[in-house]
């Protein structure tokens, strides 16, 4: 059977798109070839590191990518998960469905905040909705809704 071939994408490919790949492999690596890449990098956001981690998951190995370093790859599906990556996605050749299934921006929810502990919390939430929605992959209803999961 040939793996779903699954590119996340968002603006800087250091968080939510990061995340998502670390549970995609973990979670589904049988059925599903995860990638992650950004519109720009932004390198990989420590926070996103620590609290995947603390799930289990270890995207420390993980490098901030630019779409450009994924081409040739021929996609199912690209899913952005921020706003910014679906307003200026690309456009995909071949086969592969663009959708969008939007989550908050942990970096922009934990800006203003100053409790260490506070920041991650923020960072956790996020992480455990797109542990939810990869969960639900690769249902074909889930991933052809053209709409936010996380309610945004």
């Amino acid at each position: 059977m040939n793996k779903l071939k699954i590119l996340f994408l968002c603006t800087g490919n250091s968080c939510r798109s990061q995340m998502a790949e670390g549970w995609c492999r973990h979670l589904k690596g049988d059925l599903i070839e995860a990638y992650s890449a950004g519109i720009e990098t932004h390198g990989l956001n420590p926070y996103a590191v620590k609290v995947m981690a603390e799930a289990g998951v270890d995207i420390s190995g993980h490098k901030s990518k630019l779409l450009t370093d994924l081409n040739g790859i021929d996609f199912d599906y690209v899913v952005t998960v921020c706003g910014h990556a679906h307003e200026t996605c690309p456009f995909f050749p071949a086969k592969a469905k663009v959708v969008h299934v939007g989550f908050d921006d942990p970096p922009k929810l934990a800006k203003a905040l100053n409790d260490e502990e506070k920041k991650l919390n923020c960072y956790r939430r996020v992480r455990d909705q797109i542990k939810k929605f990869i969960e639900r992959l690769p249902s074909t209803e889930i991933i052809k809704k053209e709409k936010s999961y996380a309610g945004q």
